[in-house]
């Protein structure tokens, strides 16, 4: 038997494959769909992933405002940041930022669950985030991606 034929292949971001990916959030649970999507950006499913490397998919979220969470989530679950002035907490809920801007709360959700480090900030560029049903990737010809399916 032959040894020399096992050999891992370790790809590198030339030799990536990305594709495009549409994702229907309508009627999703928040948290759920947030680890799912960011499976789909880091690549884990794929047969070529390579820890170090961004060999994801461009990830395309519709319908962002029609996200849902469970039990009181949207007034009790509280995110922090910080203006870096002194005394510059600043709290807001998931209803606020929903009210505001659903893409970034989706965003943030998603990038909570990515890894903590430098790649995890290239990785989250490659989402795009609508709260309506429509985008402006058509040339990309994104397949359509069902998230119940996904594991």
């Amino acid at each position: 038997m032959d040894t020399l034929s096992y050999k891992t292949i370790s790809i590198n971001r030339a030799t990536a494959q990305k594709e495009w990916v549409v994702v229907d959030v309508k009627d999703l649970v928040l948290g759920r769909m947030a680890s799912k999507v960011a499976k789909l950006l880091r690549g884990k499913y794929k047969p070529s992933f390579t820890p170090h490397v961004d060999c994801g998919d461009n990830v395309i979220v519709i319908n962002a405002d029609k996200v849902r969470l469970t039990g009181k989530k949207w007034t009790d679950r509280i995110y922090l940041r910080h203006t870096l002035y002194p005394g510059g907490q600043r709290e807001t809920t998931p209803a606020e930022m929903m009210e505001k801007s659903p893409e970034k709360l989706i965003r943030k959700v998603v990038k909570g669950m990515l890894p903590k480090n430098i790649l995890a900030n290239h990785i989250i560029n490659n989402l795009y985030v609508y709260a309506g049903s429509e985008h402006p990737h058509a040339a990309q010809q994104p397949k359509v991606i069902d998230l119940q399916l996904i594991k």
